[in-house]
């Protein structure tokens, strides 16, 4: 490949097939891959969470569904620019640590395809579109969102100082839990933070999943990873966090005065996190990719069980 064609290309963790390489101008490819417009799954993370907030805060009273849906969208557009600012932002404070690994040194900053000056201007336009979005919501969602940006600031220098920065992610990447519940709610209640606790833990799983992908890399070039740090130790880690997972669900559940259902529609979630487990090799950087890739379906099981019990009318 010349330098000219890989300059032109997707880094290596995109599908071949994505849309931003098939069908977008050429001039807006480096801003589309900045943003991660190629990989979708990092936005269905961030997304699913304020859906899942969302669907709680609505089963414990009527819900209003045309208001829902409104939310839900609104939140659909929030989470793909936030999460294509919180890539572009990553990425100016990452730039010479992805200059050294192969999986990243593709991406537009450290290949030459966007310059710094243009990059802090797109992450501009990006928490711009953001805040039009947050200003919808009511005060409580407003500042919640506000104060999220402190923990989206500190994420990228988390991998410096901590074996755990994937646990800096899942309080990050999680808050639209909090800030779904408080749009519908009007406030943050206990079902709430046991949603957040829920999320933290399904992060700290598929994030781990997510870095064995680069763990030699990062062992060469000084970054701290929780796949380093667990290492073959990586498997009962999975289990202790999935289980979490489902505990916390659980829990909300429980909080919020939930039926026998409920707990029973947990069940597909937490059989997936268990195929996750068997069928992950940490030592086979593509299967760990489409194993980190399957939590968007995992996701879309927690959330099942929570549209469930809103859908089902009220004792």
């Amino acid at each position: 490949m010349t330098e000219l064609s890989q300059a032109a290309a997707s880094p290596a963790d995109a599908d071949a097939r994505n849309w931003v390489d098939r069908f977008a101008p050429g001039p807006a490819k480096p801003y589309l891959r900045l943003m991660r417009a190629d990989r979708p799954i990092g936005t269905w993370l961030l997304l699913i969470p304020c859906w899942q907030g969302i669907a709680l805060a609505a089963a414990g009273g009527a819900p209003d569904w045309p208001q829902l849906l409104w939310f839900a969208a609104l939140f659909a557009v929030g989470a793909t620019v936030m999460r294509g600012a919180g890539c572009a932002y990553n990425d100016i404070v990452d730039k010479d640590f992805d200059a050294k690994v192969a999986r990243t040194a593709l991406r537009p900053i450290p290949s030459g395809q966007i310059s710094l000056r243009a990059a802090w201007g797109f992450l501009a336009a990006l928490c711009l579109v953001g805040l039009a979005v947050l200003l919808q919501f009511n005060p409580s969602a407003i500042y919640l969102g506000i104060g999220s940006l402190a923990l989206v600031a500190a994420y990228p220098f988390m991998k410096r100082v901590t074996w755990w920065p994937q646990a800096w992610l899942g309080l990050t990447f999680n808050w639209g839990a909090l800030l779904g519940f408080a749009t519908v709610a009007g406030a943050v209640r206990a079902p709430a933070f046991a949603l957040y606790a829920a999320g933290i833990a399904w992060t700290l799983g598929y994030d781990t999943i997510y870095a064995h992908q680069d763990k030699e890399d990062d062992a060469l070039i000084g970054v701290k990873s929780s796949a380093r740090a667990l290492g073959r130790a990586t498997k009962p880690a999975l289990a202790l966090f999935y289980s979490l997972v489902i505990a916390f669900f659980a829990l909300a559940g429980a909080l919020s005065h939930f039926g026998a259902l409920y707990y029973a529609a947990l069940l597909p979630a937490a059989a997936h996190f268990a195929w996750q487990i068997v069928r992950l090799d940490i030592d086979n950087p593509a299967l760990c990719l489409a194993v980190f890739k399957s939590n968007r379906t995992a996701g879309l099981l927690l959330l099942a069980p929570l549209l469930l019990e809103a859908a089902l009318p009220n004792p």
